[in-house]
């Protein structure tokens, strides 16, 4: 394949190690989220001077909004290692001791969907992140004792969804609680041309603004979107991805010019058809929909209600003039 195609053979042979390295790898290459990187960037330059771990830090906001890419960089920045662990793989107390007790000095603990840990979990980590301590209940009733380990300093990261789930003991436990927004079409289009680069993709302008655009204001999103075009415009012989190419694979993938996908729309259109276009109450709508309450509350609504195409009212959802308008 000549150089000047869209993919050149070389990168098209390496195109899972390229796709690795779309995460961004050190704040400079961090797009957006201003505020929160200025709060980590400062916090780990304090730790760095204190020769100490980094304070616990609470990342909430949509998925897909870089809380991974972020915990990564902070880890490097600190010269530590990152763990990674679920909140929900995490079910008894002793697999979270386990790691807890294997963590070394000023390490990074990220752990993703906090809110998802249960109770009984999540009481070992209220001494863990205040005291560097466990303490362990061995045995029952009147032969009970609790048994105290001493942890090496560390660094909790939790990521969620949902912060209000949170109980107030664990949320208390955080020196710091920051939050993502949806990107801006500007700050995704530079990850976007960014990224392009990393895989080896001539993109025009217009076709990159119109990915952003379609992207939900979510780097994940974006460059799912942008690997997908890449695709249809390698097959079509493209010198160059460009705007018709992302139109037709928008087409493809059924995302609507707002960004919508077929279960956004299909929300909104079972609110405007089965309930006259609400108030309707989440049960019913997971009920008529035949979906999950927390992947509709987690996963969609939240775009929905920043785009101001879906209401919450003390009655219930509601569709706005927008949204009728627009299915």
């Amino acid at each position: 394949m000549e150089e000047n195609r869209l993919v050149s053979e070389g990168a098209h042979n390496r195109d899972i190690e390229h796709e690795s390295r779309l995460r961004p790898k050190d704040f400079s290459e961090y797009i957006g989220q201003k505020r929160v990187v200025e709060n980590i960037e400062l916090m780990v330059k304090s730790a760095n001077k204190r020769n100490a771990a980094m304070d616990h830090v609470l990342l909430s906001g949509p998925p897909g909004l870089g809380k991974t890419s972020l915990a990564m960089i902070i880890a490097q920045e600190l010269g530590s290692e990152l763990h990674v662990v679920s909140g929900p793989a995490i079910e008894k107390k002793g697999d979270l001791a386990a790691v807890l007790t294997n963590l070394q000095p000023k390490d990074v603990l990220f752990i993703d969907e906090i809110h998802r840990m249960h109770i009984s979990v999540e009481e070992i980590l209220y001494s863990a992140m205040e005291d560097f301590r466990l303490d362990i209940l061995i045995g029952q009733g009147a032969s009970a004792r609790t048994m105290q380990i001493d942890l090496v300093p560390f660094t909790l990261i939790g990521a969620t969804t949902r912060s209000g789930l949170l109980s107030n003991p664990l949320r208390d436990r955080f020196m710091a609680h920051l939050h993502f927004e949806y990107y801006s079409a500007e700050d995704l289009s530079i990850i976007l041309n960014n990224n392009s680069h990393k895989l080896h993709v001539k993109l025009e302008d217009k076709a990159k603004l119109e990915i952003a655009s379609r992207s939900r204001g979510t780097p994940r999103i974006a460059n799912r979107i942008l690997r997908r075009v890449r695709d249809y415009a390698l097959i079509e012989e493209h010198d160059q991805v460009e705007f018709k190419d992302v139109e037709k694979a928008m087409e493809l993938l059924d995302i609507d010019s707002l960004g919508l996908d077929s279960m956004d729309r299909k929300i909104l259109t079972v609110i405007k058809e089965y309930y006259q276009n609400g108030p309707v109450g989440i049960d019913a709508l997971c009920a008529t929909l035949g979906e999950d309450k927390n992947t509709i509350e987690e996963v969609y609504e939240p775009f929905l209600l920043q785009e101001g195409l879906l209401l919450r009212t003390p009655r219930g959802r509601v569709l706005s003039e927008k949204a009728i308008n627009h299915i």
